[in-house]
Formats: structure tokens, C-alpha cells, sequence
């Protein structure tokens, strides 16, 4: 079978690997879709720890074409998600139930072979079912969807509330959807793409700006800004050290920033403690999507979520190594790899 594999930091490439078999409680997926993440780019360039040679790709959708000993609740011709982040559940974090904070936590597509592939084992505890009508493209955006989800409940969103959104790729639109699904009332996207302005505000934000241009702060939270006094909740999905050190500065006293964006390891970014203080922001980091993955699928087999407009490009394995190794190109928001496209 074809996988797209990483072999070293900074070496990516399409190969020839013999087709896995599920072992004892797993299942066997032939891939449909899987999303090409920022992530994974992150890997390519050894900006996020990793375990190569492996193959990459961990928000993934298929069919079950196989079933491992063991394995109960499943069935071949299944349509499932795979949640690709593997907890212990015997370290303390996880007796805490904090799962994705595991001292032993393994992912898949990072640590273990994932769905960039045209096929892929996972354990039967990581597989969702999805409806056989779904289009299957929309199936591989649970795992986005499920870490957006987890980043909103901490922000504990409630009727009325203001929210800013900083970022307009897959996880900030993702994002304004969900904000306004917890009873946000206004709900401001910023980024500098005209593009993603007029798609975040077609799928439910009331405003956008660009944040490049002017006073951006001024502009938002002065006494006849869009926001006067600032949001309720800020929530950084842009991964950039500009908007999270900008972040704080859009929440109103007392409010919350959410960091959910990820930077490259190793990165700092400058923060003044005492306007964090002398206006009690509550500073909370987001990480991967504890408990969150069948809410995810549920909400895209509902159709509450919309993905379709969120697809920028469906490519074959062929084209995945460039697209992977290589910036995402201009207004792009989520590009997909298909097996069986040329």
C-alpha cells in the first residue's frame, strides 16, 4: 500500500509499505479522508516531538475492512473516526482524568502510523461511528473539531456572552461556529484574509476585522468600538506569537484568553504579568480534545457544524508530500488527502 512517511526531521516521502494487520482489539480502516494539518507540518520541520520513521496524518476518516481479535461493537463496512490520541489510563494524569495529559500519552500519526496511508490500525477504543451517508470528506474533520470543542468548554462560554476569535484557518472558524452554538451573542473574527472574513461571517460571526490594519485593540474594545470594554472570552487559534501576545488585550477585565494555537516548540512570546493581574485575565492553554471526540462526530453527522465550505482541495498521495512539507498556500483552509486521486 501507499503511505506517506516520515523518515527524519525535514525528510518526507511517498512509499511502498507492506498493508498492517489489525492485532488484538484493533481495527483495520481503509482510509478515506485525513486532513493535512498544521501539525503535521510542524513534524516535518522537527518543530513538534515525534517518533520517525512513522507515517503521518491523524484526522482521519474510513471504512472498516477488517476486524482483530477481540474487538467488540464493530462491524466490517463501518464508517468511523479515529481519535488519534492514545492515553494509558493508568498514570496519575489519567487517574485525574486528564487524559490528554498522559505521562505515557501516544498518538496516531505522530508516534505510530496514521491515515496519510491507505490504511491504517487503530485501538477499537479510538474509533467512532459515523453515519454511512456522511460524506466522508466531512469525517476528517471530527478530530479538528473535537479539540475546538475541548478549547470552548474550558472558555465556559455562556448565553450573551462576546467573543473574539484570532485566526480564520480550519480551527478559528471551527471555533466562531462553536462559539455561537454555546450562546455567544457576539462573536468577532480576526484575520487579515478577506476571504476567511466573509466565510467566518456567512457561518455565523456577527463581525470580522483584519487585525493588520490600525488601532485593532482601539477598534474593538473603545467605548465605541465593535466590543466596548473588550470580550468575554478571547480565544487565540492562530498560533502566532503577534496574536497571542495581542490576545490579552481584547479580553475585558476579568475575562479569559484560551490558547489553543500551536506554536513550534521552543518558541517565547512577551507578556506583562501586571495587566494580566491588575486586570485578572485568566490565562488557559487548550491541549488535544479529552472526552470531546464523539461529541465531534456526532455534531458533523448532524450537519450543525458546517465543513463543506472549510475544504480548500482534495489531493492524492502523490501531490501529499509537497503539500505537507511546504506552507499552505494562500487562503487555503483545510486541504485533504484521498487515496485512489491521482
Amino acid at each position: 500500500m501507499k503511505a506517506v512517511r516520515l523518515e527524519a526531521t525535514g525528510k518526507l516521502a511517498l512509499r511502498d509499505v507492506e498493508r498492517p494487520q489489525p492485532g488484538i482489539g484493533e481495527l483495520l480502516v481503509r482510509v478515506e479522508a485525513c486532513g493535512i494539518c498544521g501539525t503535521d507540518r510542524h513534524l516535518f520541520l522537527g518543530e513538534f516531538p515525534s517518533k520517525p520513521p512513522v507515517t503521518l496524518g491523524h484526522e482521519f476518516t474510513g471504512i472498516i475492512e477488517q476486524i482483530g481479535d477481540g474487538v467488540s461493537g464493530f462491524r466490517e463496512g463501518m464508517r468511523v473516526t479515529g481519535d488519534p490520541n492514545i492515553a494509558c489510563g493508568r498514570c496519575p494524569q489519567c487517574q485525574r482524568g486528564r487524559v490528554n495529559l498522559c505521562d505515557n500519552l501516544k498518538a496516531i500519526g505522530i508516534h505510530r502510523d496514521g491515515g496519510f496511508a491507505d490504511y491504517v490500525c487503530i485501538p477499537q477504543q479510538q474509533a467512532f461511528e459515523l453515519p454511512s451517508a456522511l460524506d466522508p470528506l466531512h469525517g476528517a474533520f471530527c478530530e479538528p473539531l473535537a479539540c475546538c470543542i475541548h478549547a470552548v468548554d474550558l472558555a465556559e462560554i455562556g448565553t450573551g456572552a462576546s467573543v473574539v476569535v484570532l485566526g480564520g484557518g480550519v480551527i478559528g472558524l471551527l471555533v466562531v461556529q462553536l462559539a455561537r452554538l454555546a450562546g455567544a451573542t457576539n462573536v468577532v473574527l480576526l484575520t487579515r484574509s478577506e476571504e476567511k472574513r466573509a466565510l467566518a461571517e456567512g457561518l455565523g460571526a456577527t463581525a470580522s476585522a483584519d487585525a493588520s490594519t490600525g488601532d485593532i485593540v482601539a477598534r474593538l474594545t473603545s467605548a465605541d468600538g465593535l466590543l466596548p470594554g473588550g470580550a468575554d472570552v478571547v480565544i487565540e487559534c492562530a498560533g502566532v506569537a503577534e496574536t497571542i501576545e495581542q490576545a490579552p488585550s481584547l479580553a475585558r477585565r476579568g475575562g479569559t484568553v484560551i490558547i489553543l494555537g500551536v506554536m513550534p516548540q521552543g518558541s517565547k512570546i512577551a507578556i506583562e504579568p501586571f495587566d494580566l493581574l491588575f486586570r485578572e485575565i485568566k490565562l488557559v492553554n487548550s491541549f488535544l480534545n479529552p472526552f470531546t471526540h464523539r461529541r465531534a462526530a456526532n455534531l458533523i453527522a448532524s450537519g450543525i457544524i458546517k465543513v463543506e465550505p472549510l475544504i480548500s482541495r482534495r489531493i492524492g498521495f502523490n501531490d501529499a508530500v509537497e503539500a505537507i512539507s511546504k506552507p499552505a498556500r494562500r487562503g487555503e483552509i483545510r486541504a485533504l488527502v484521498v487515496p485512489g486521486i491521482d
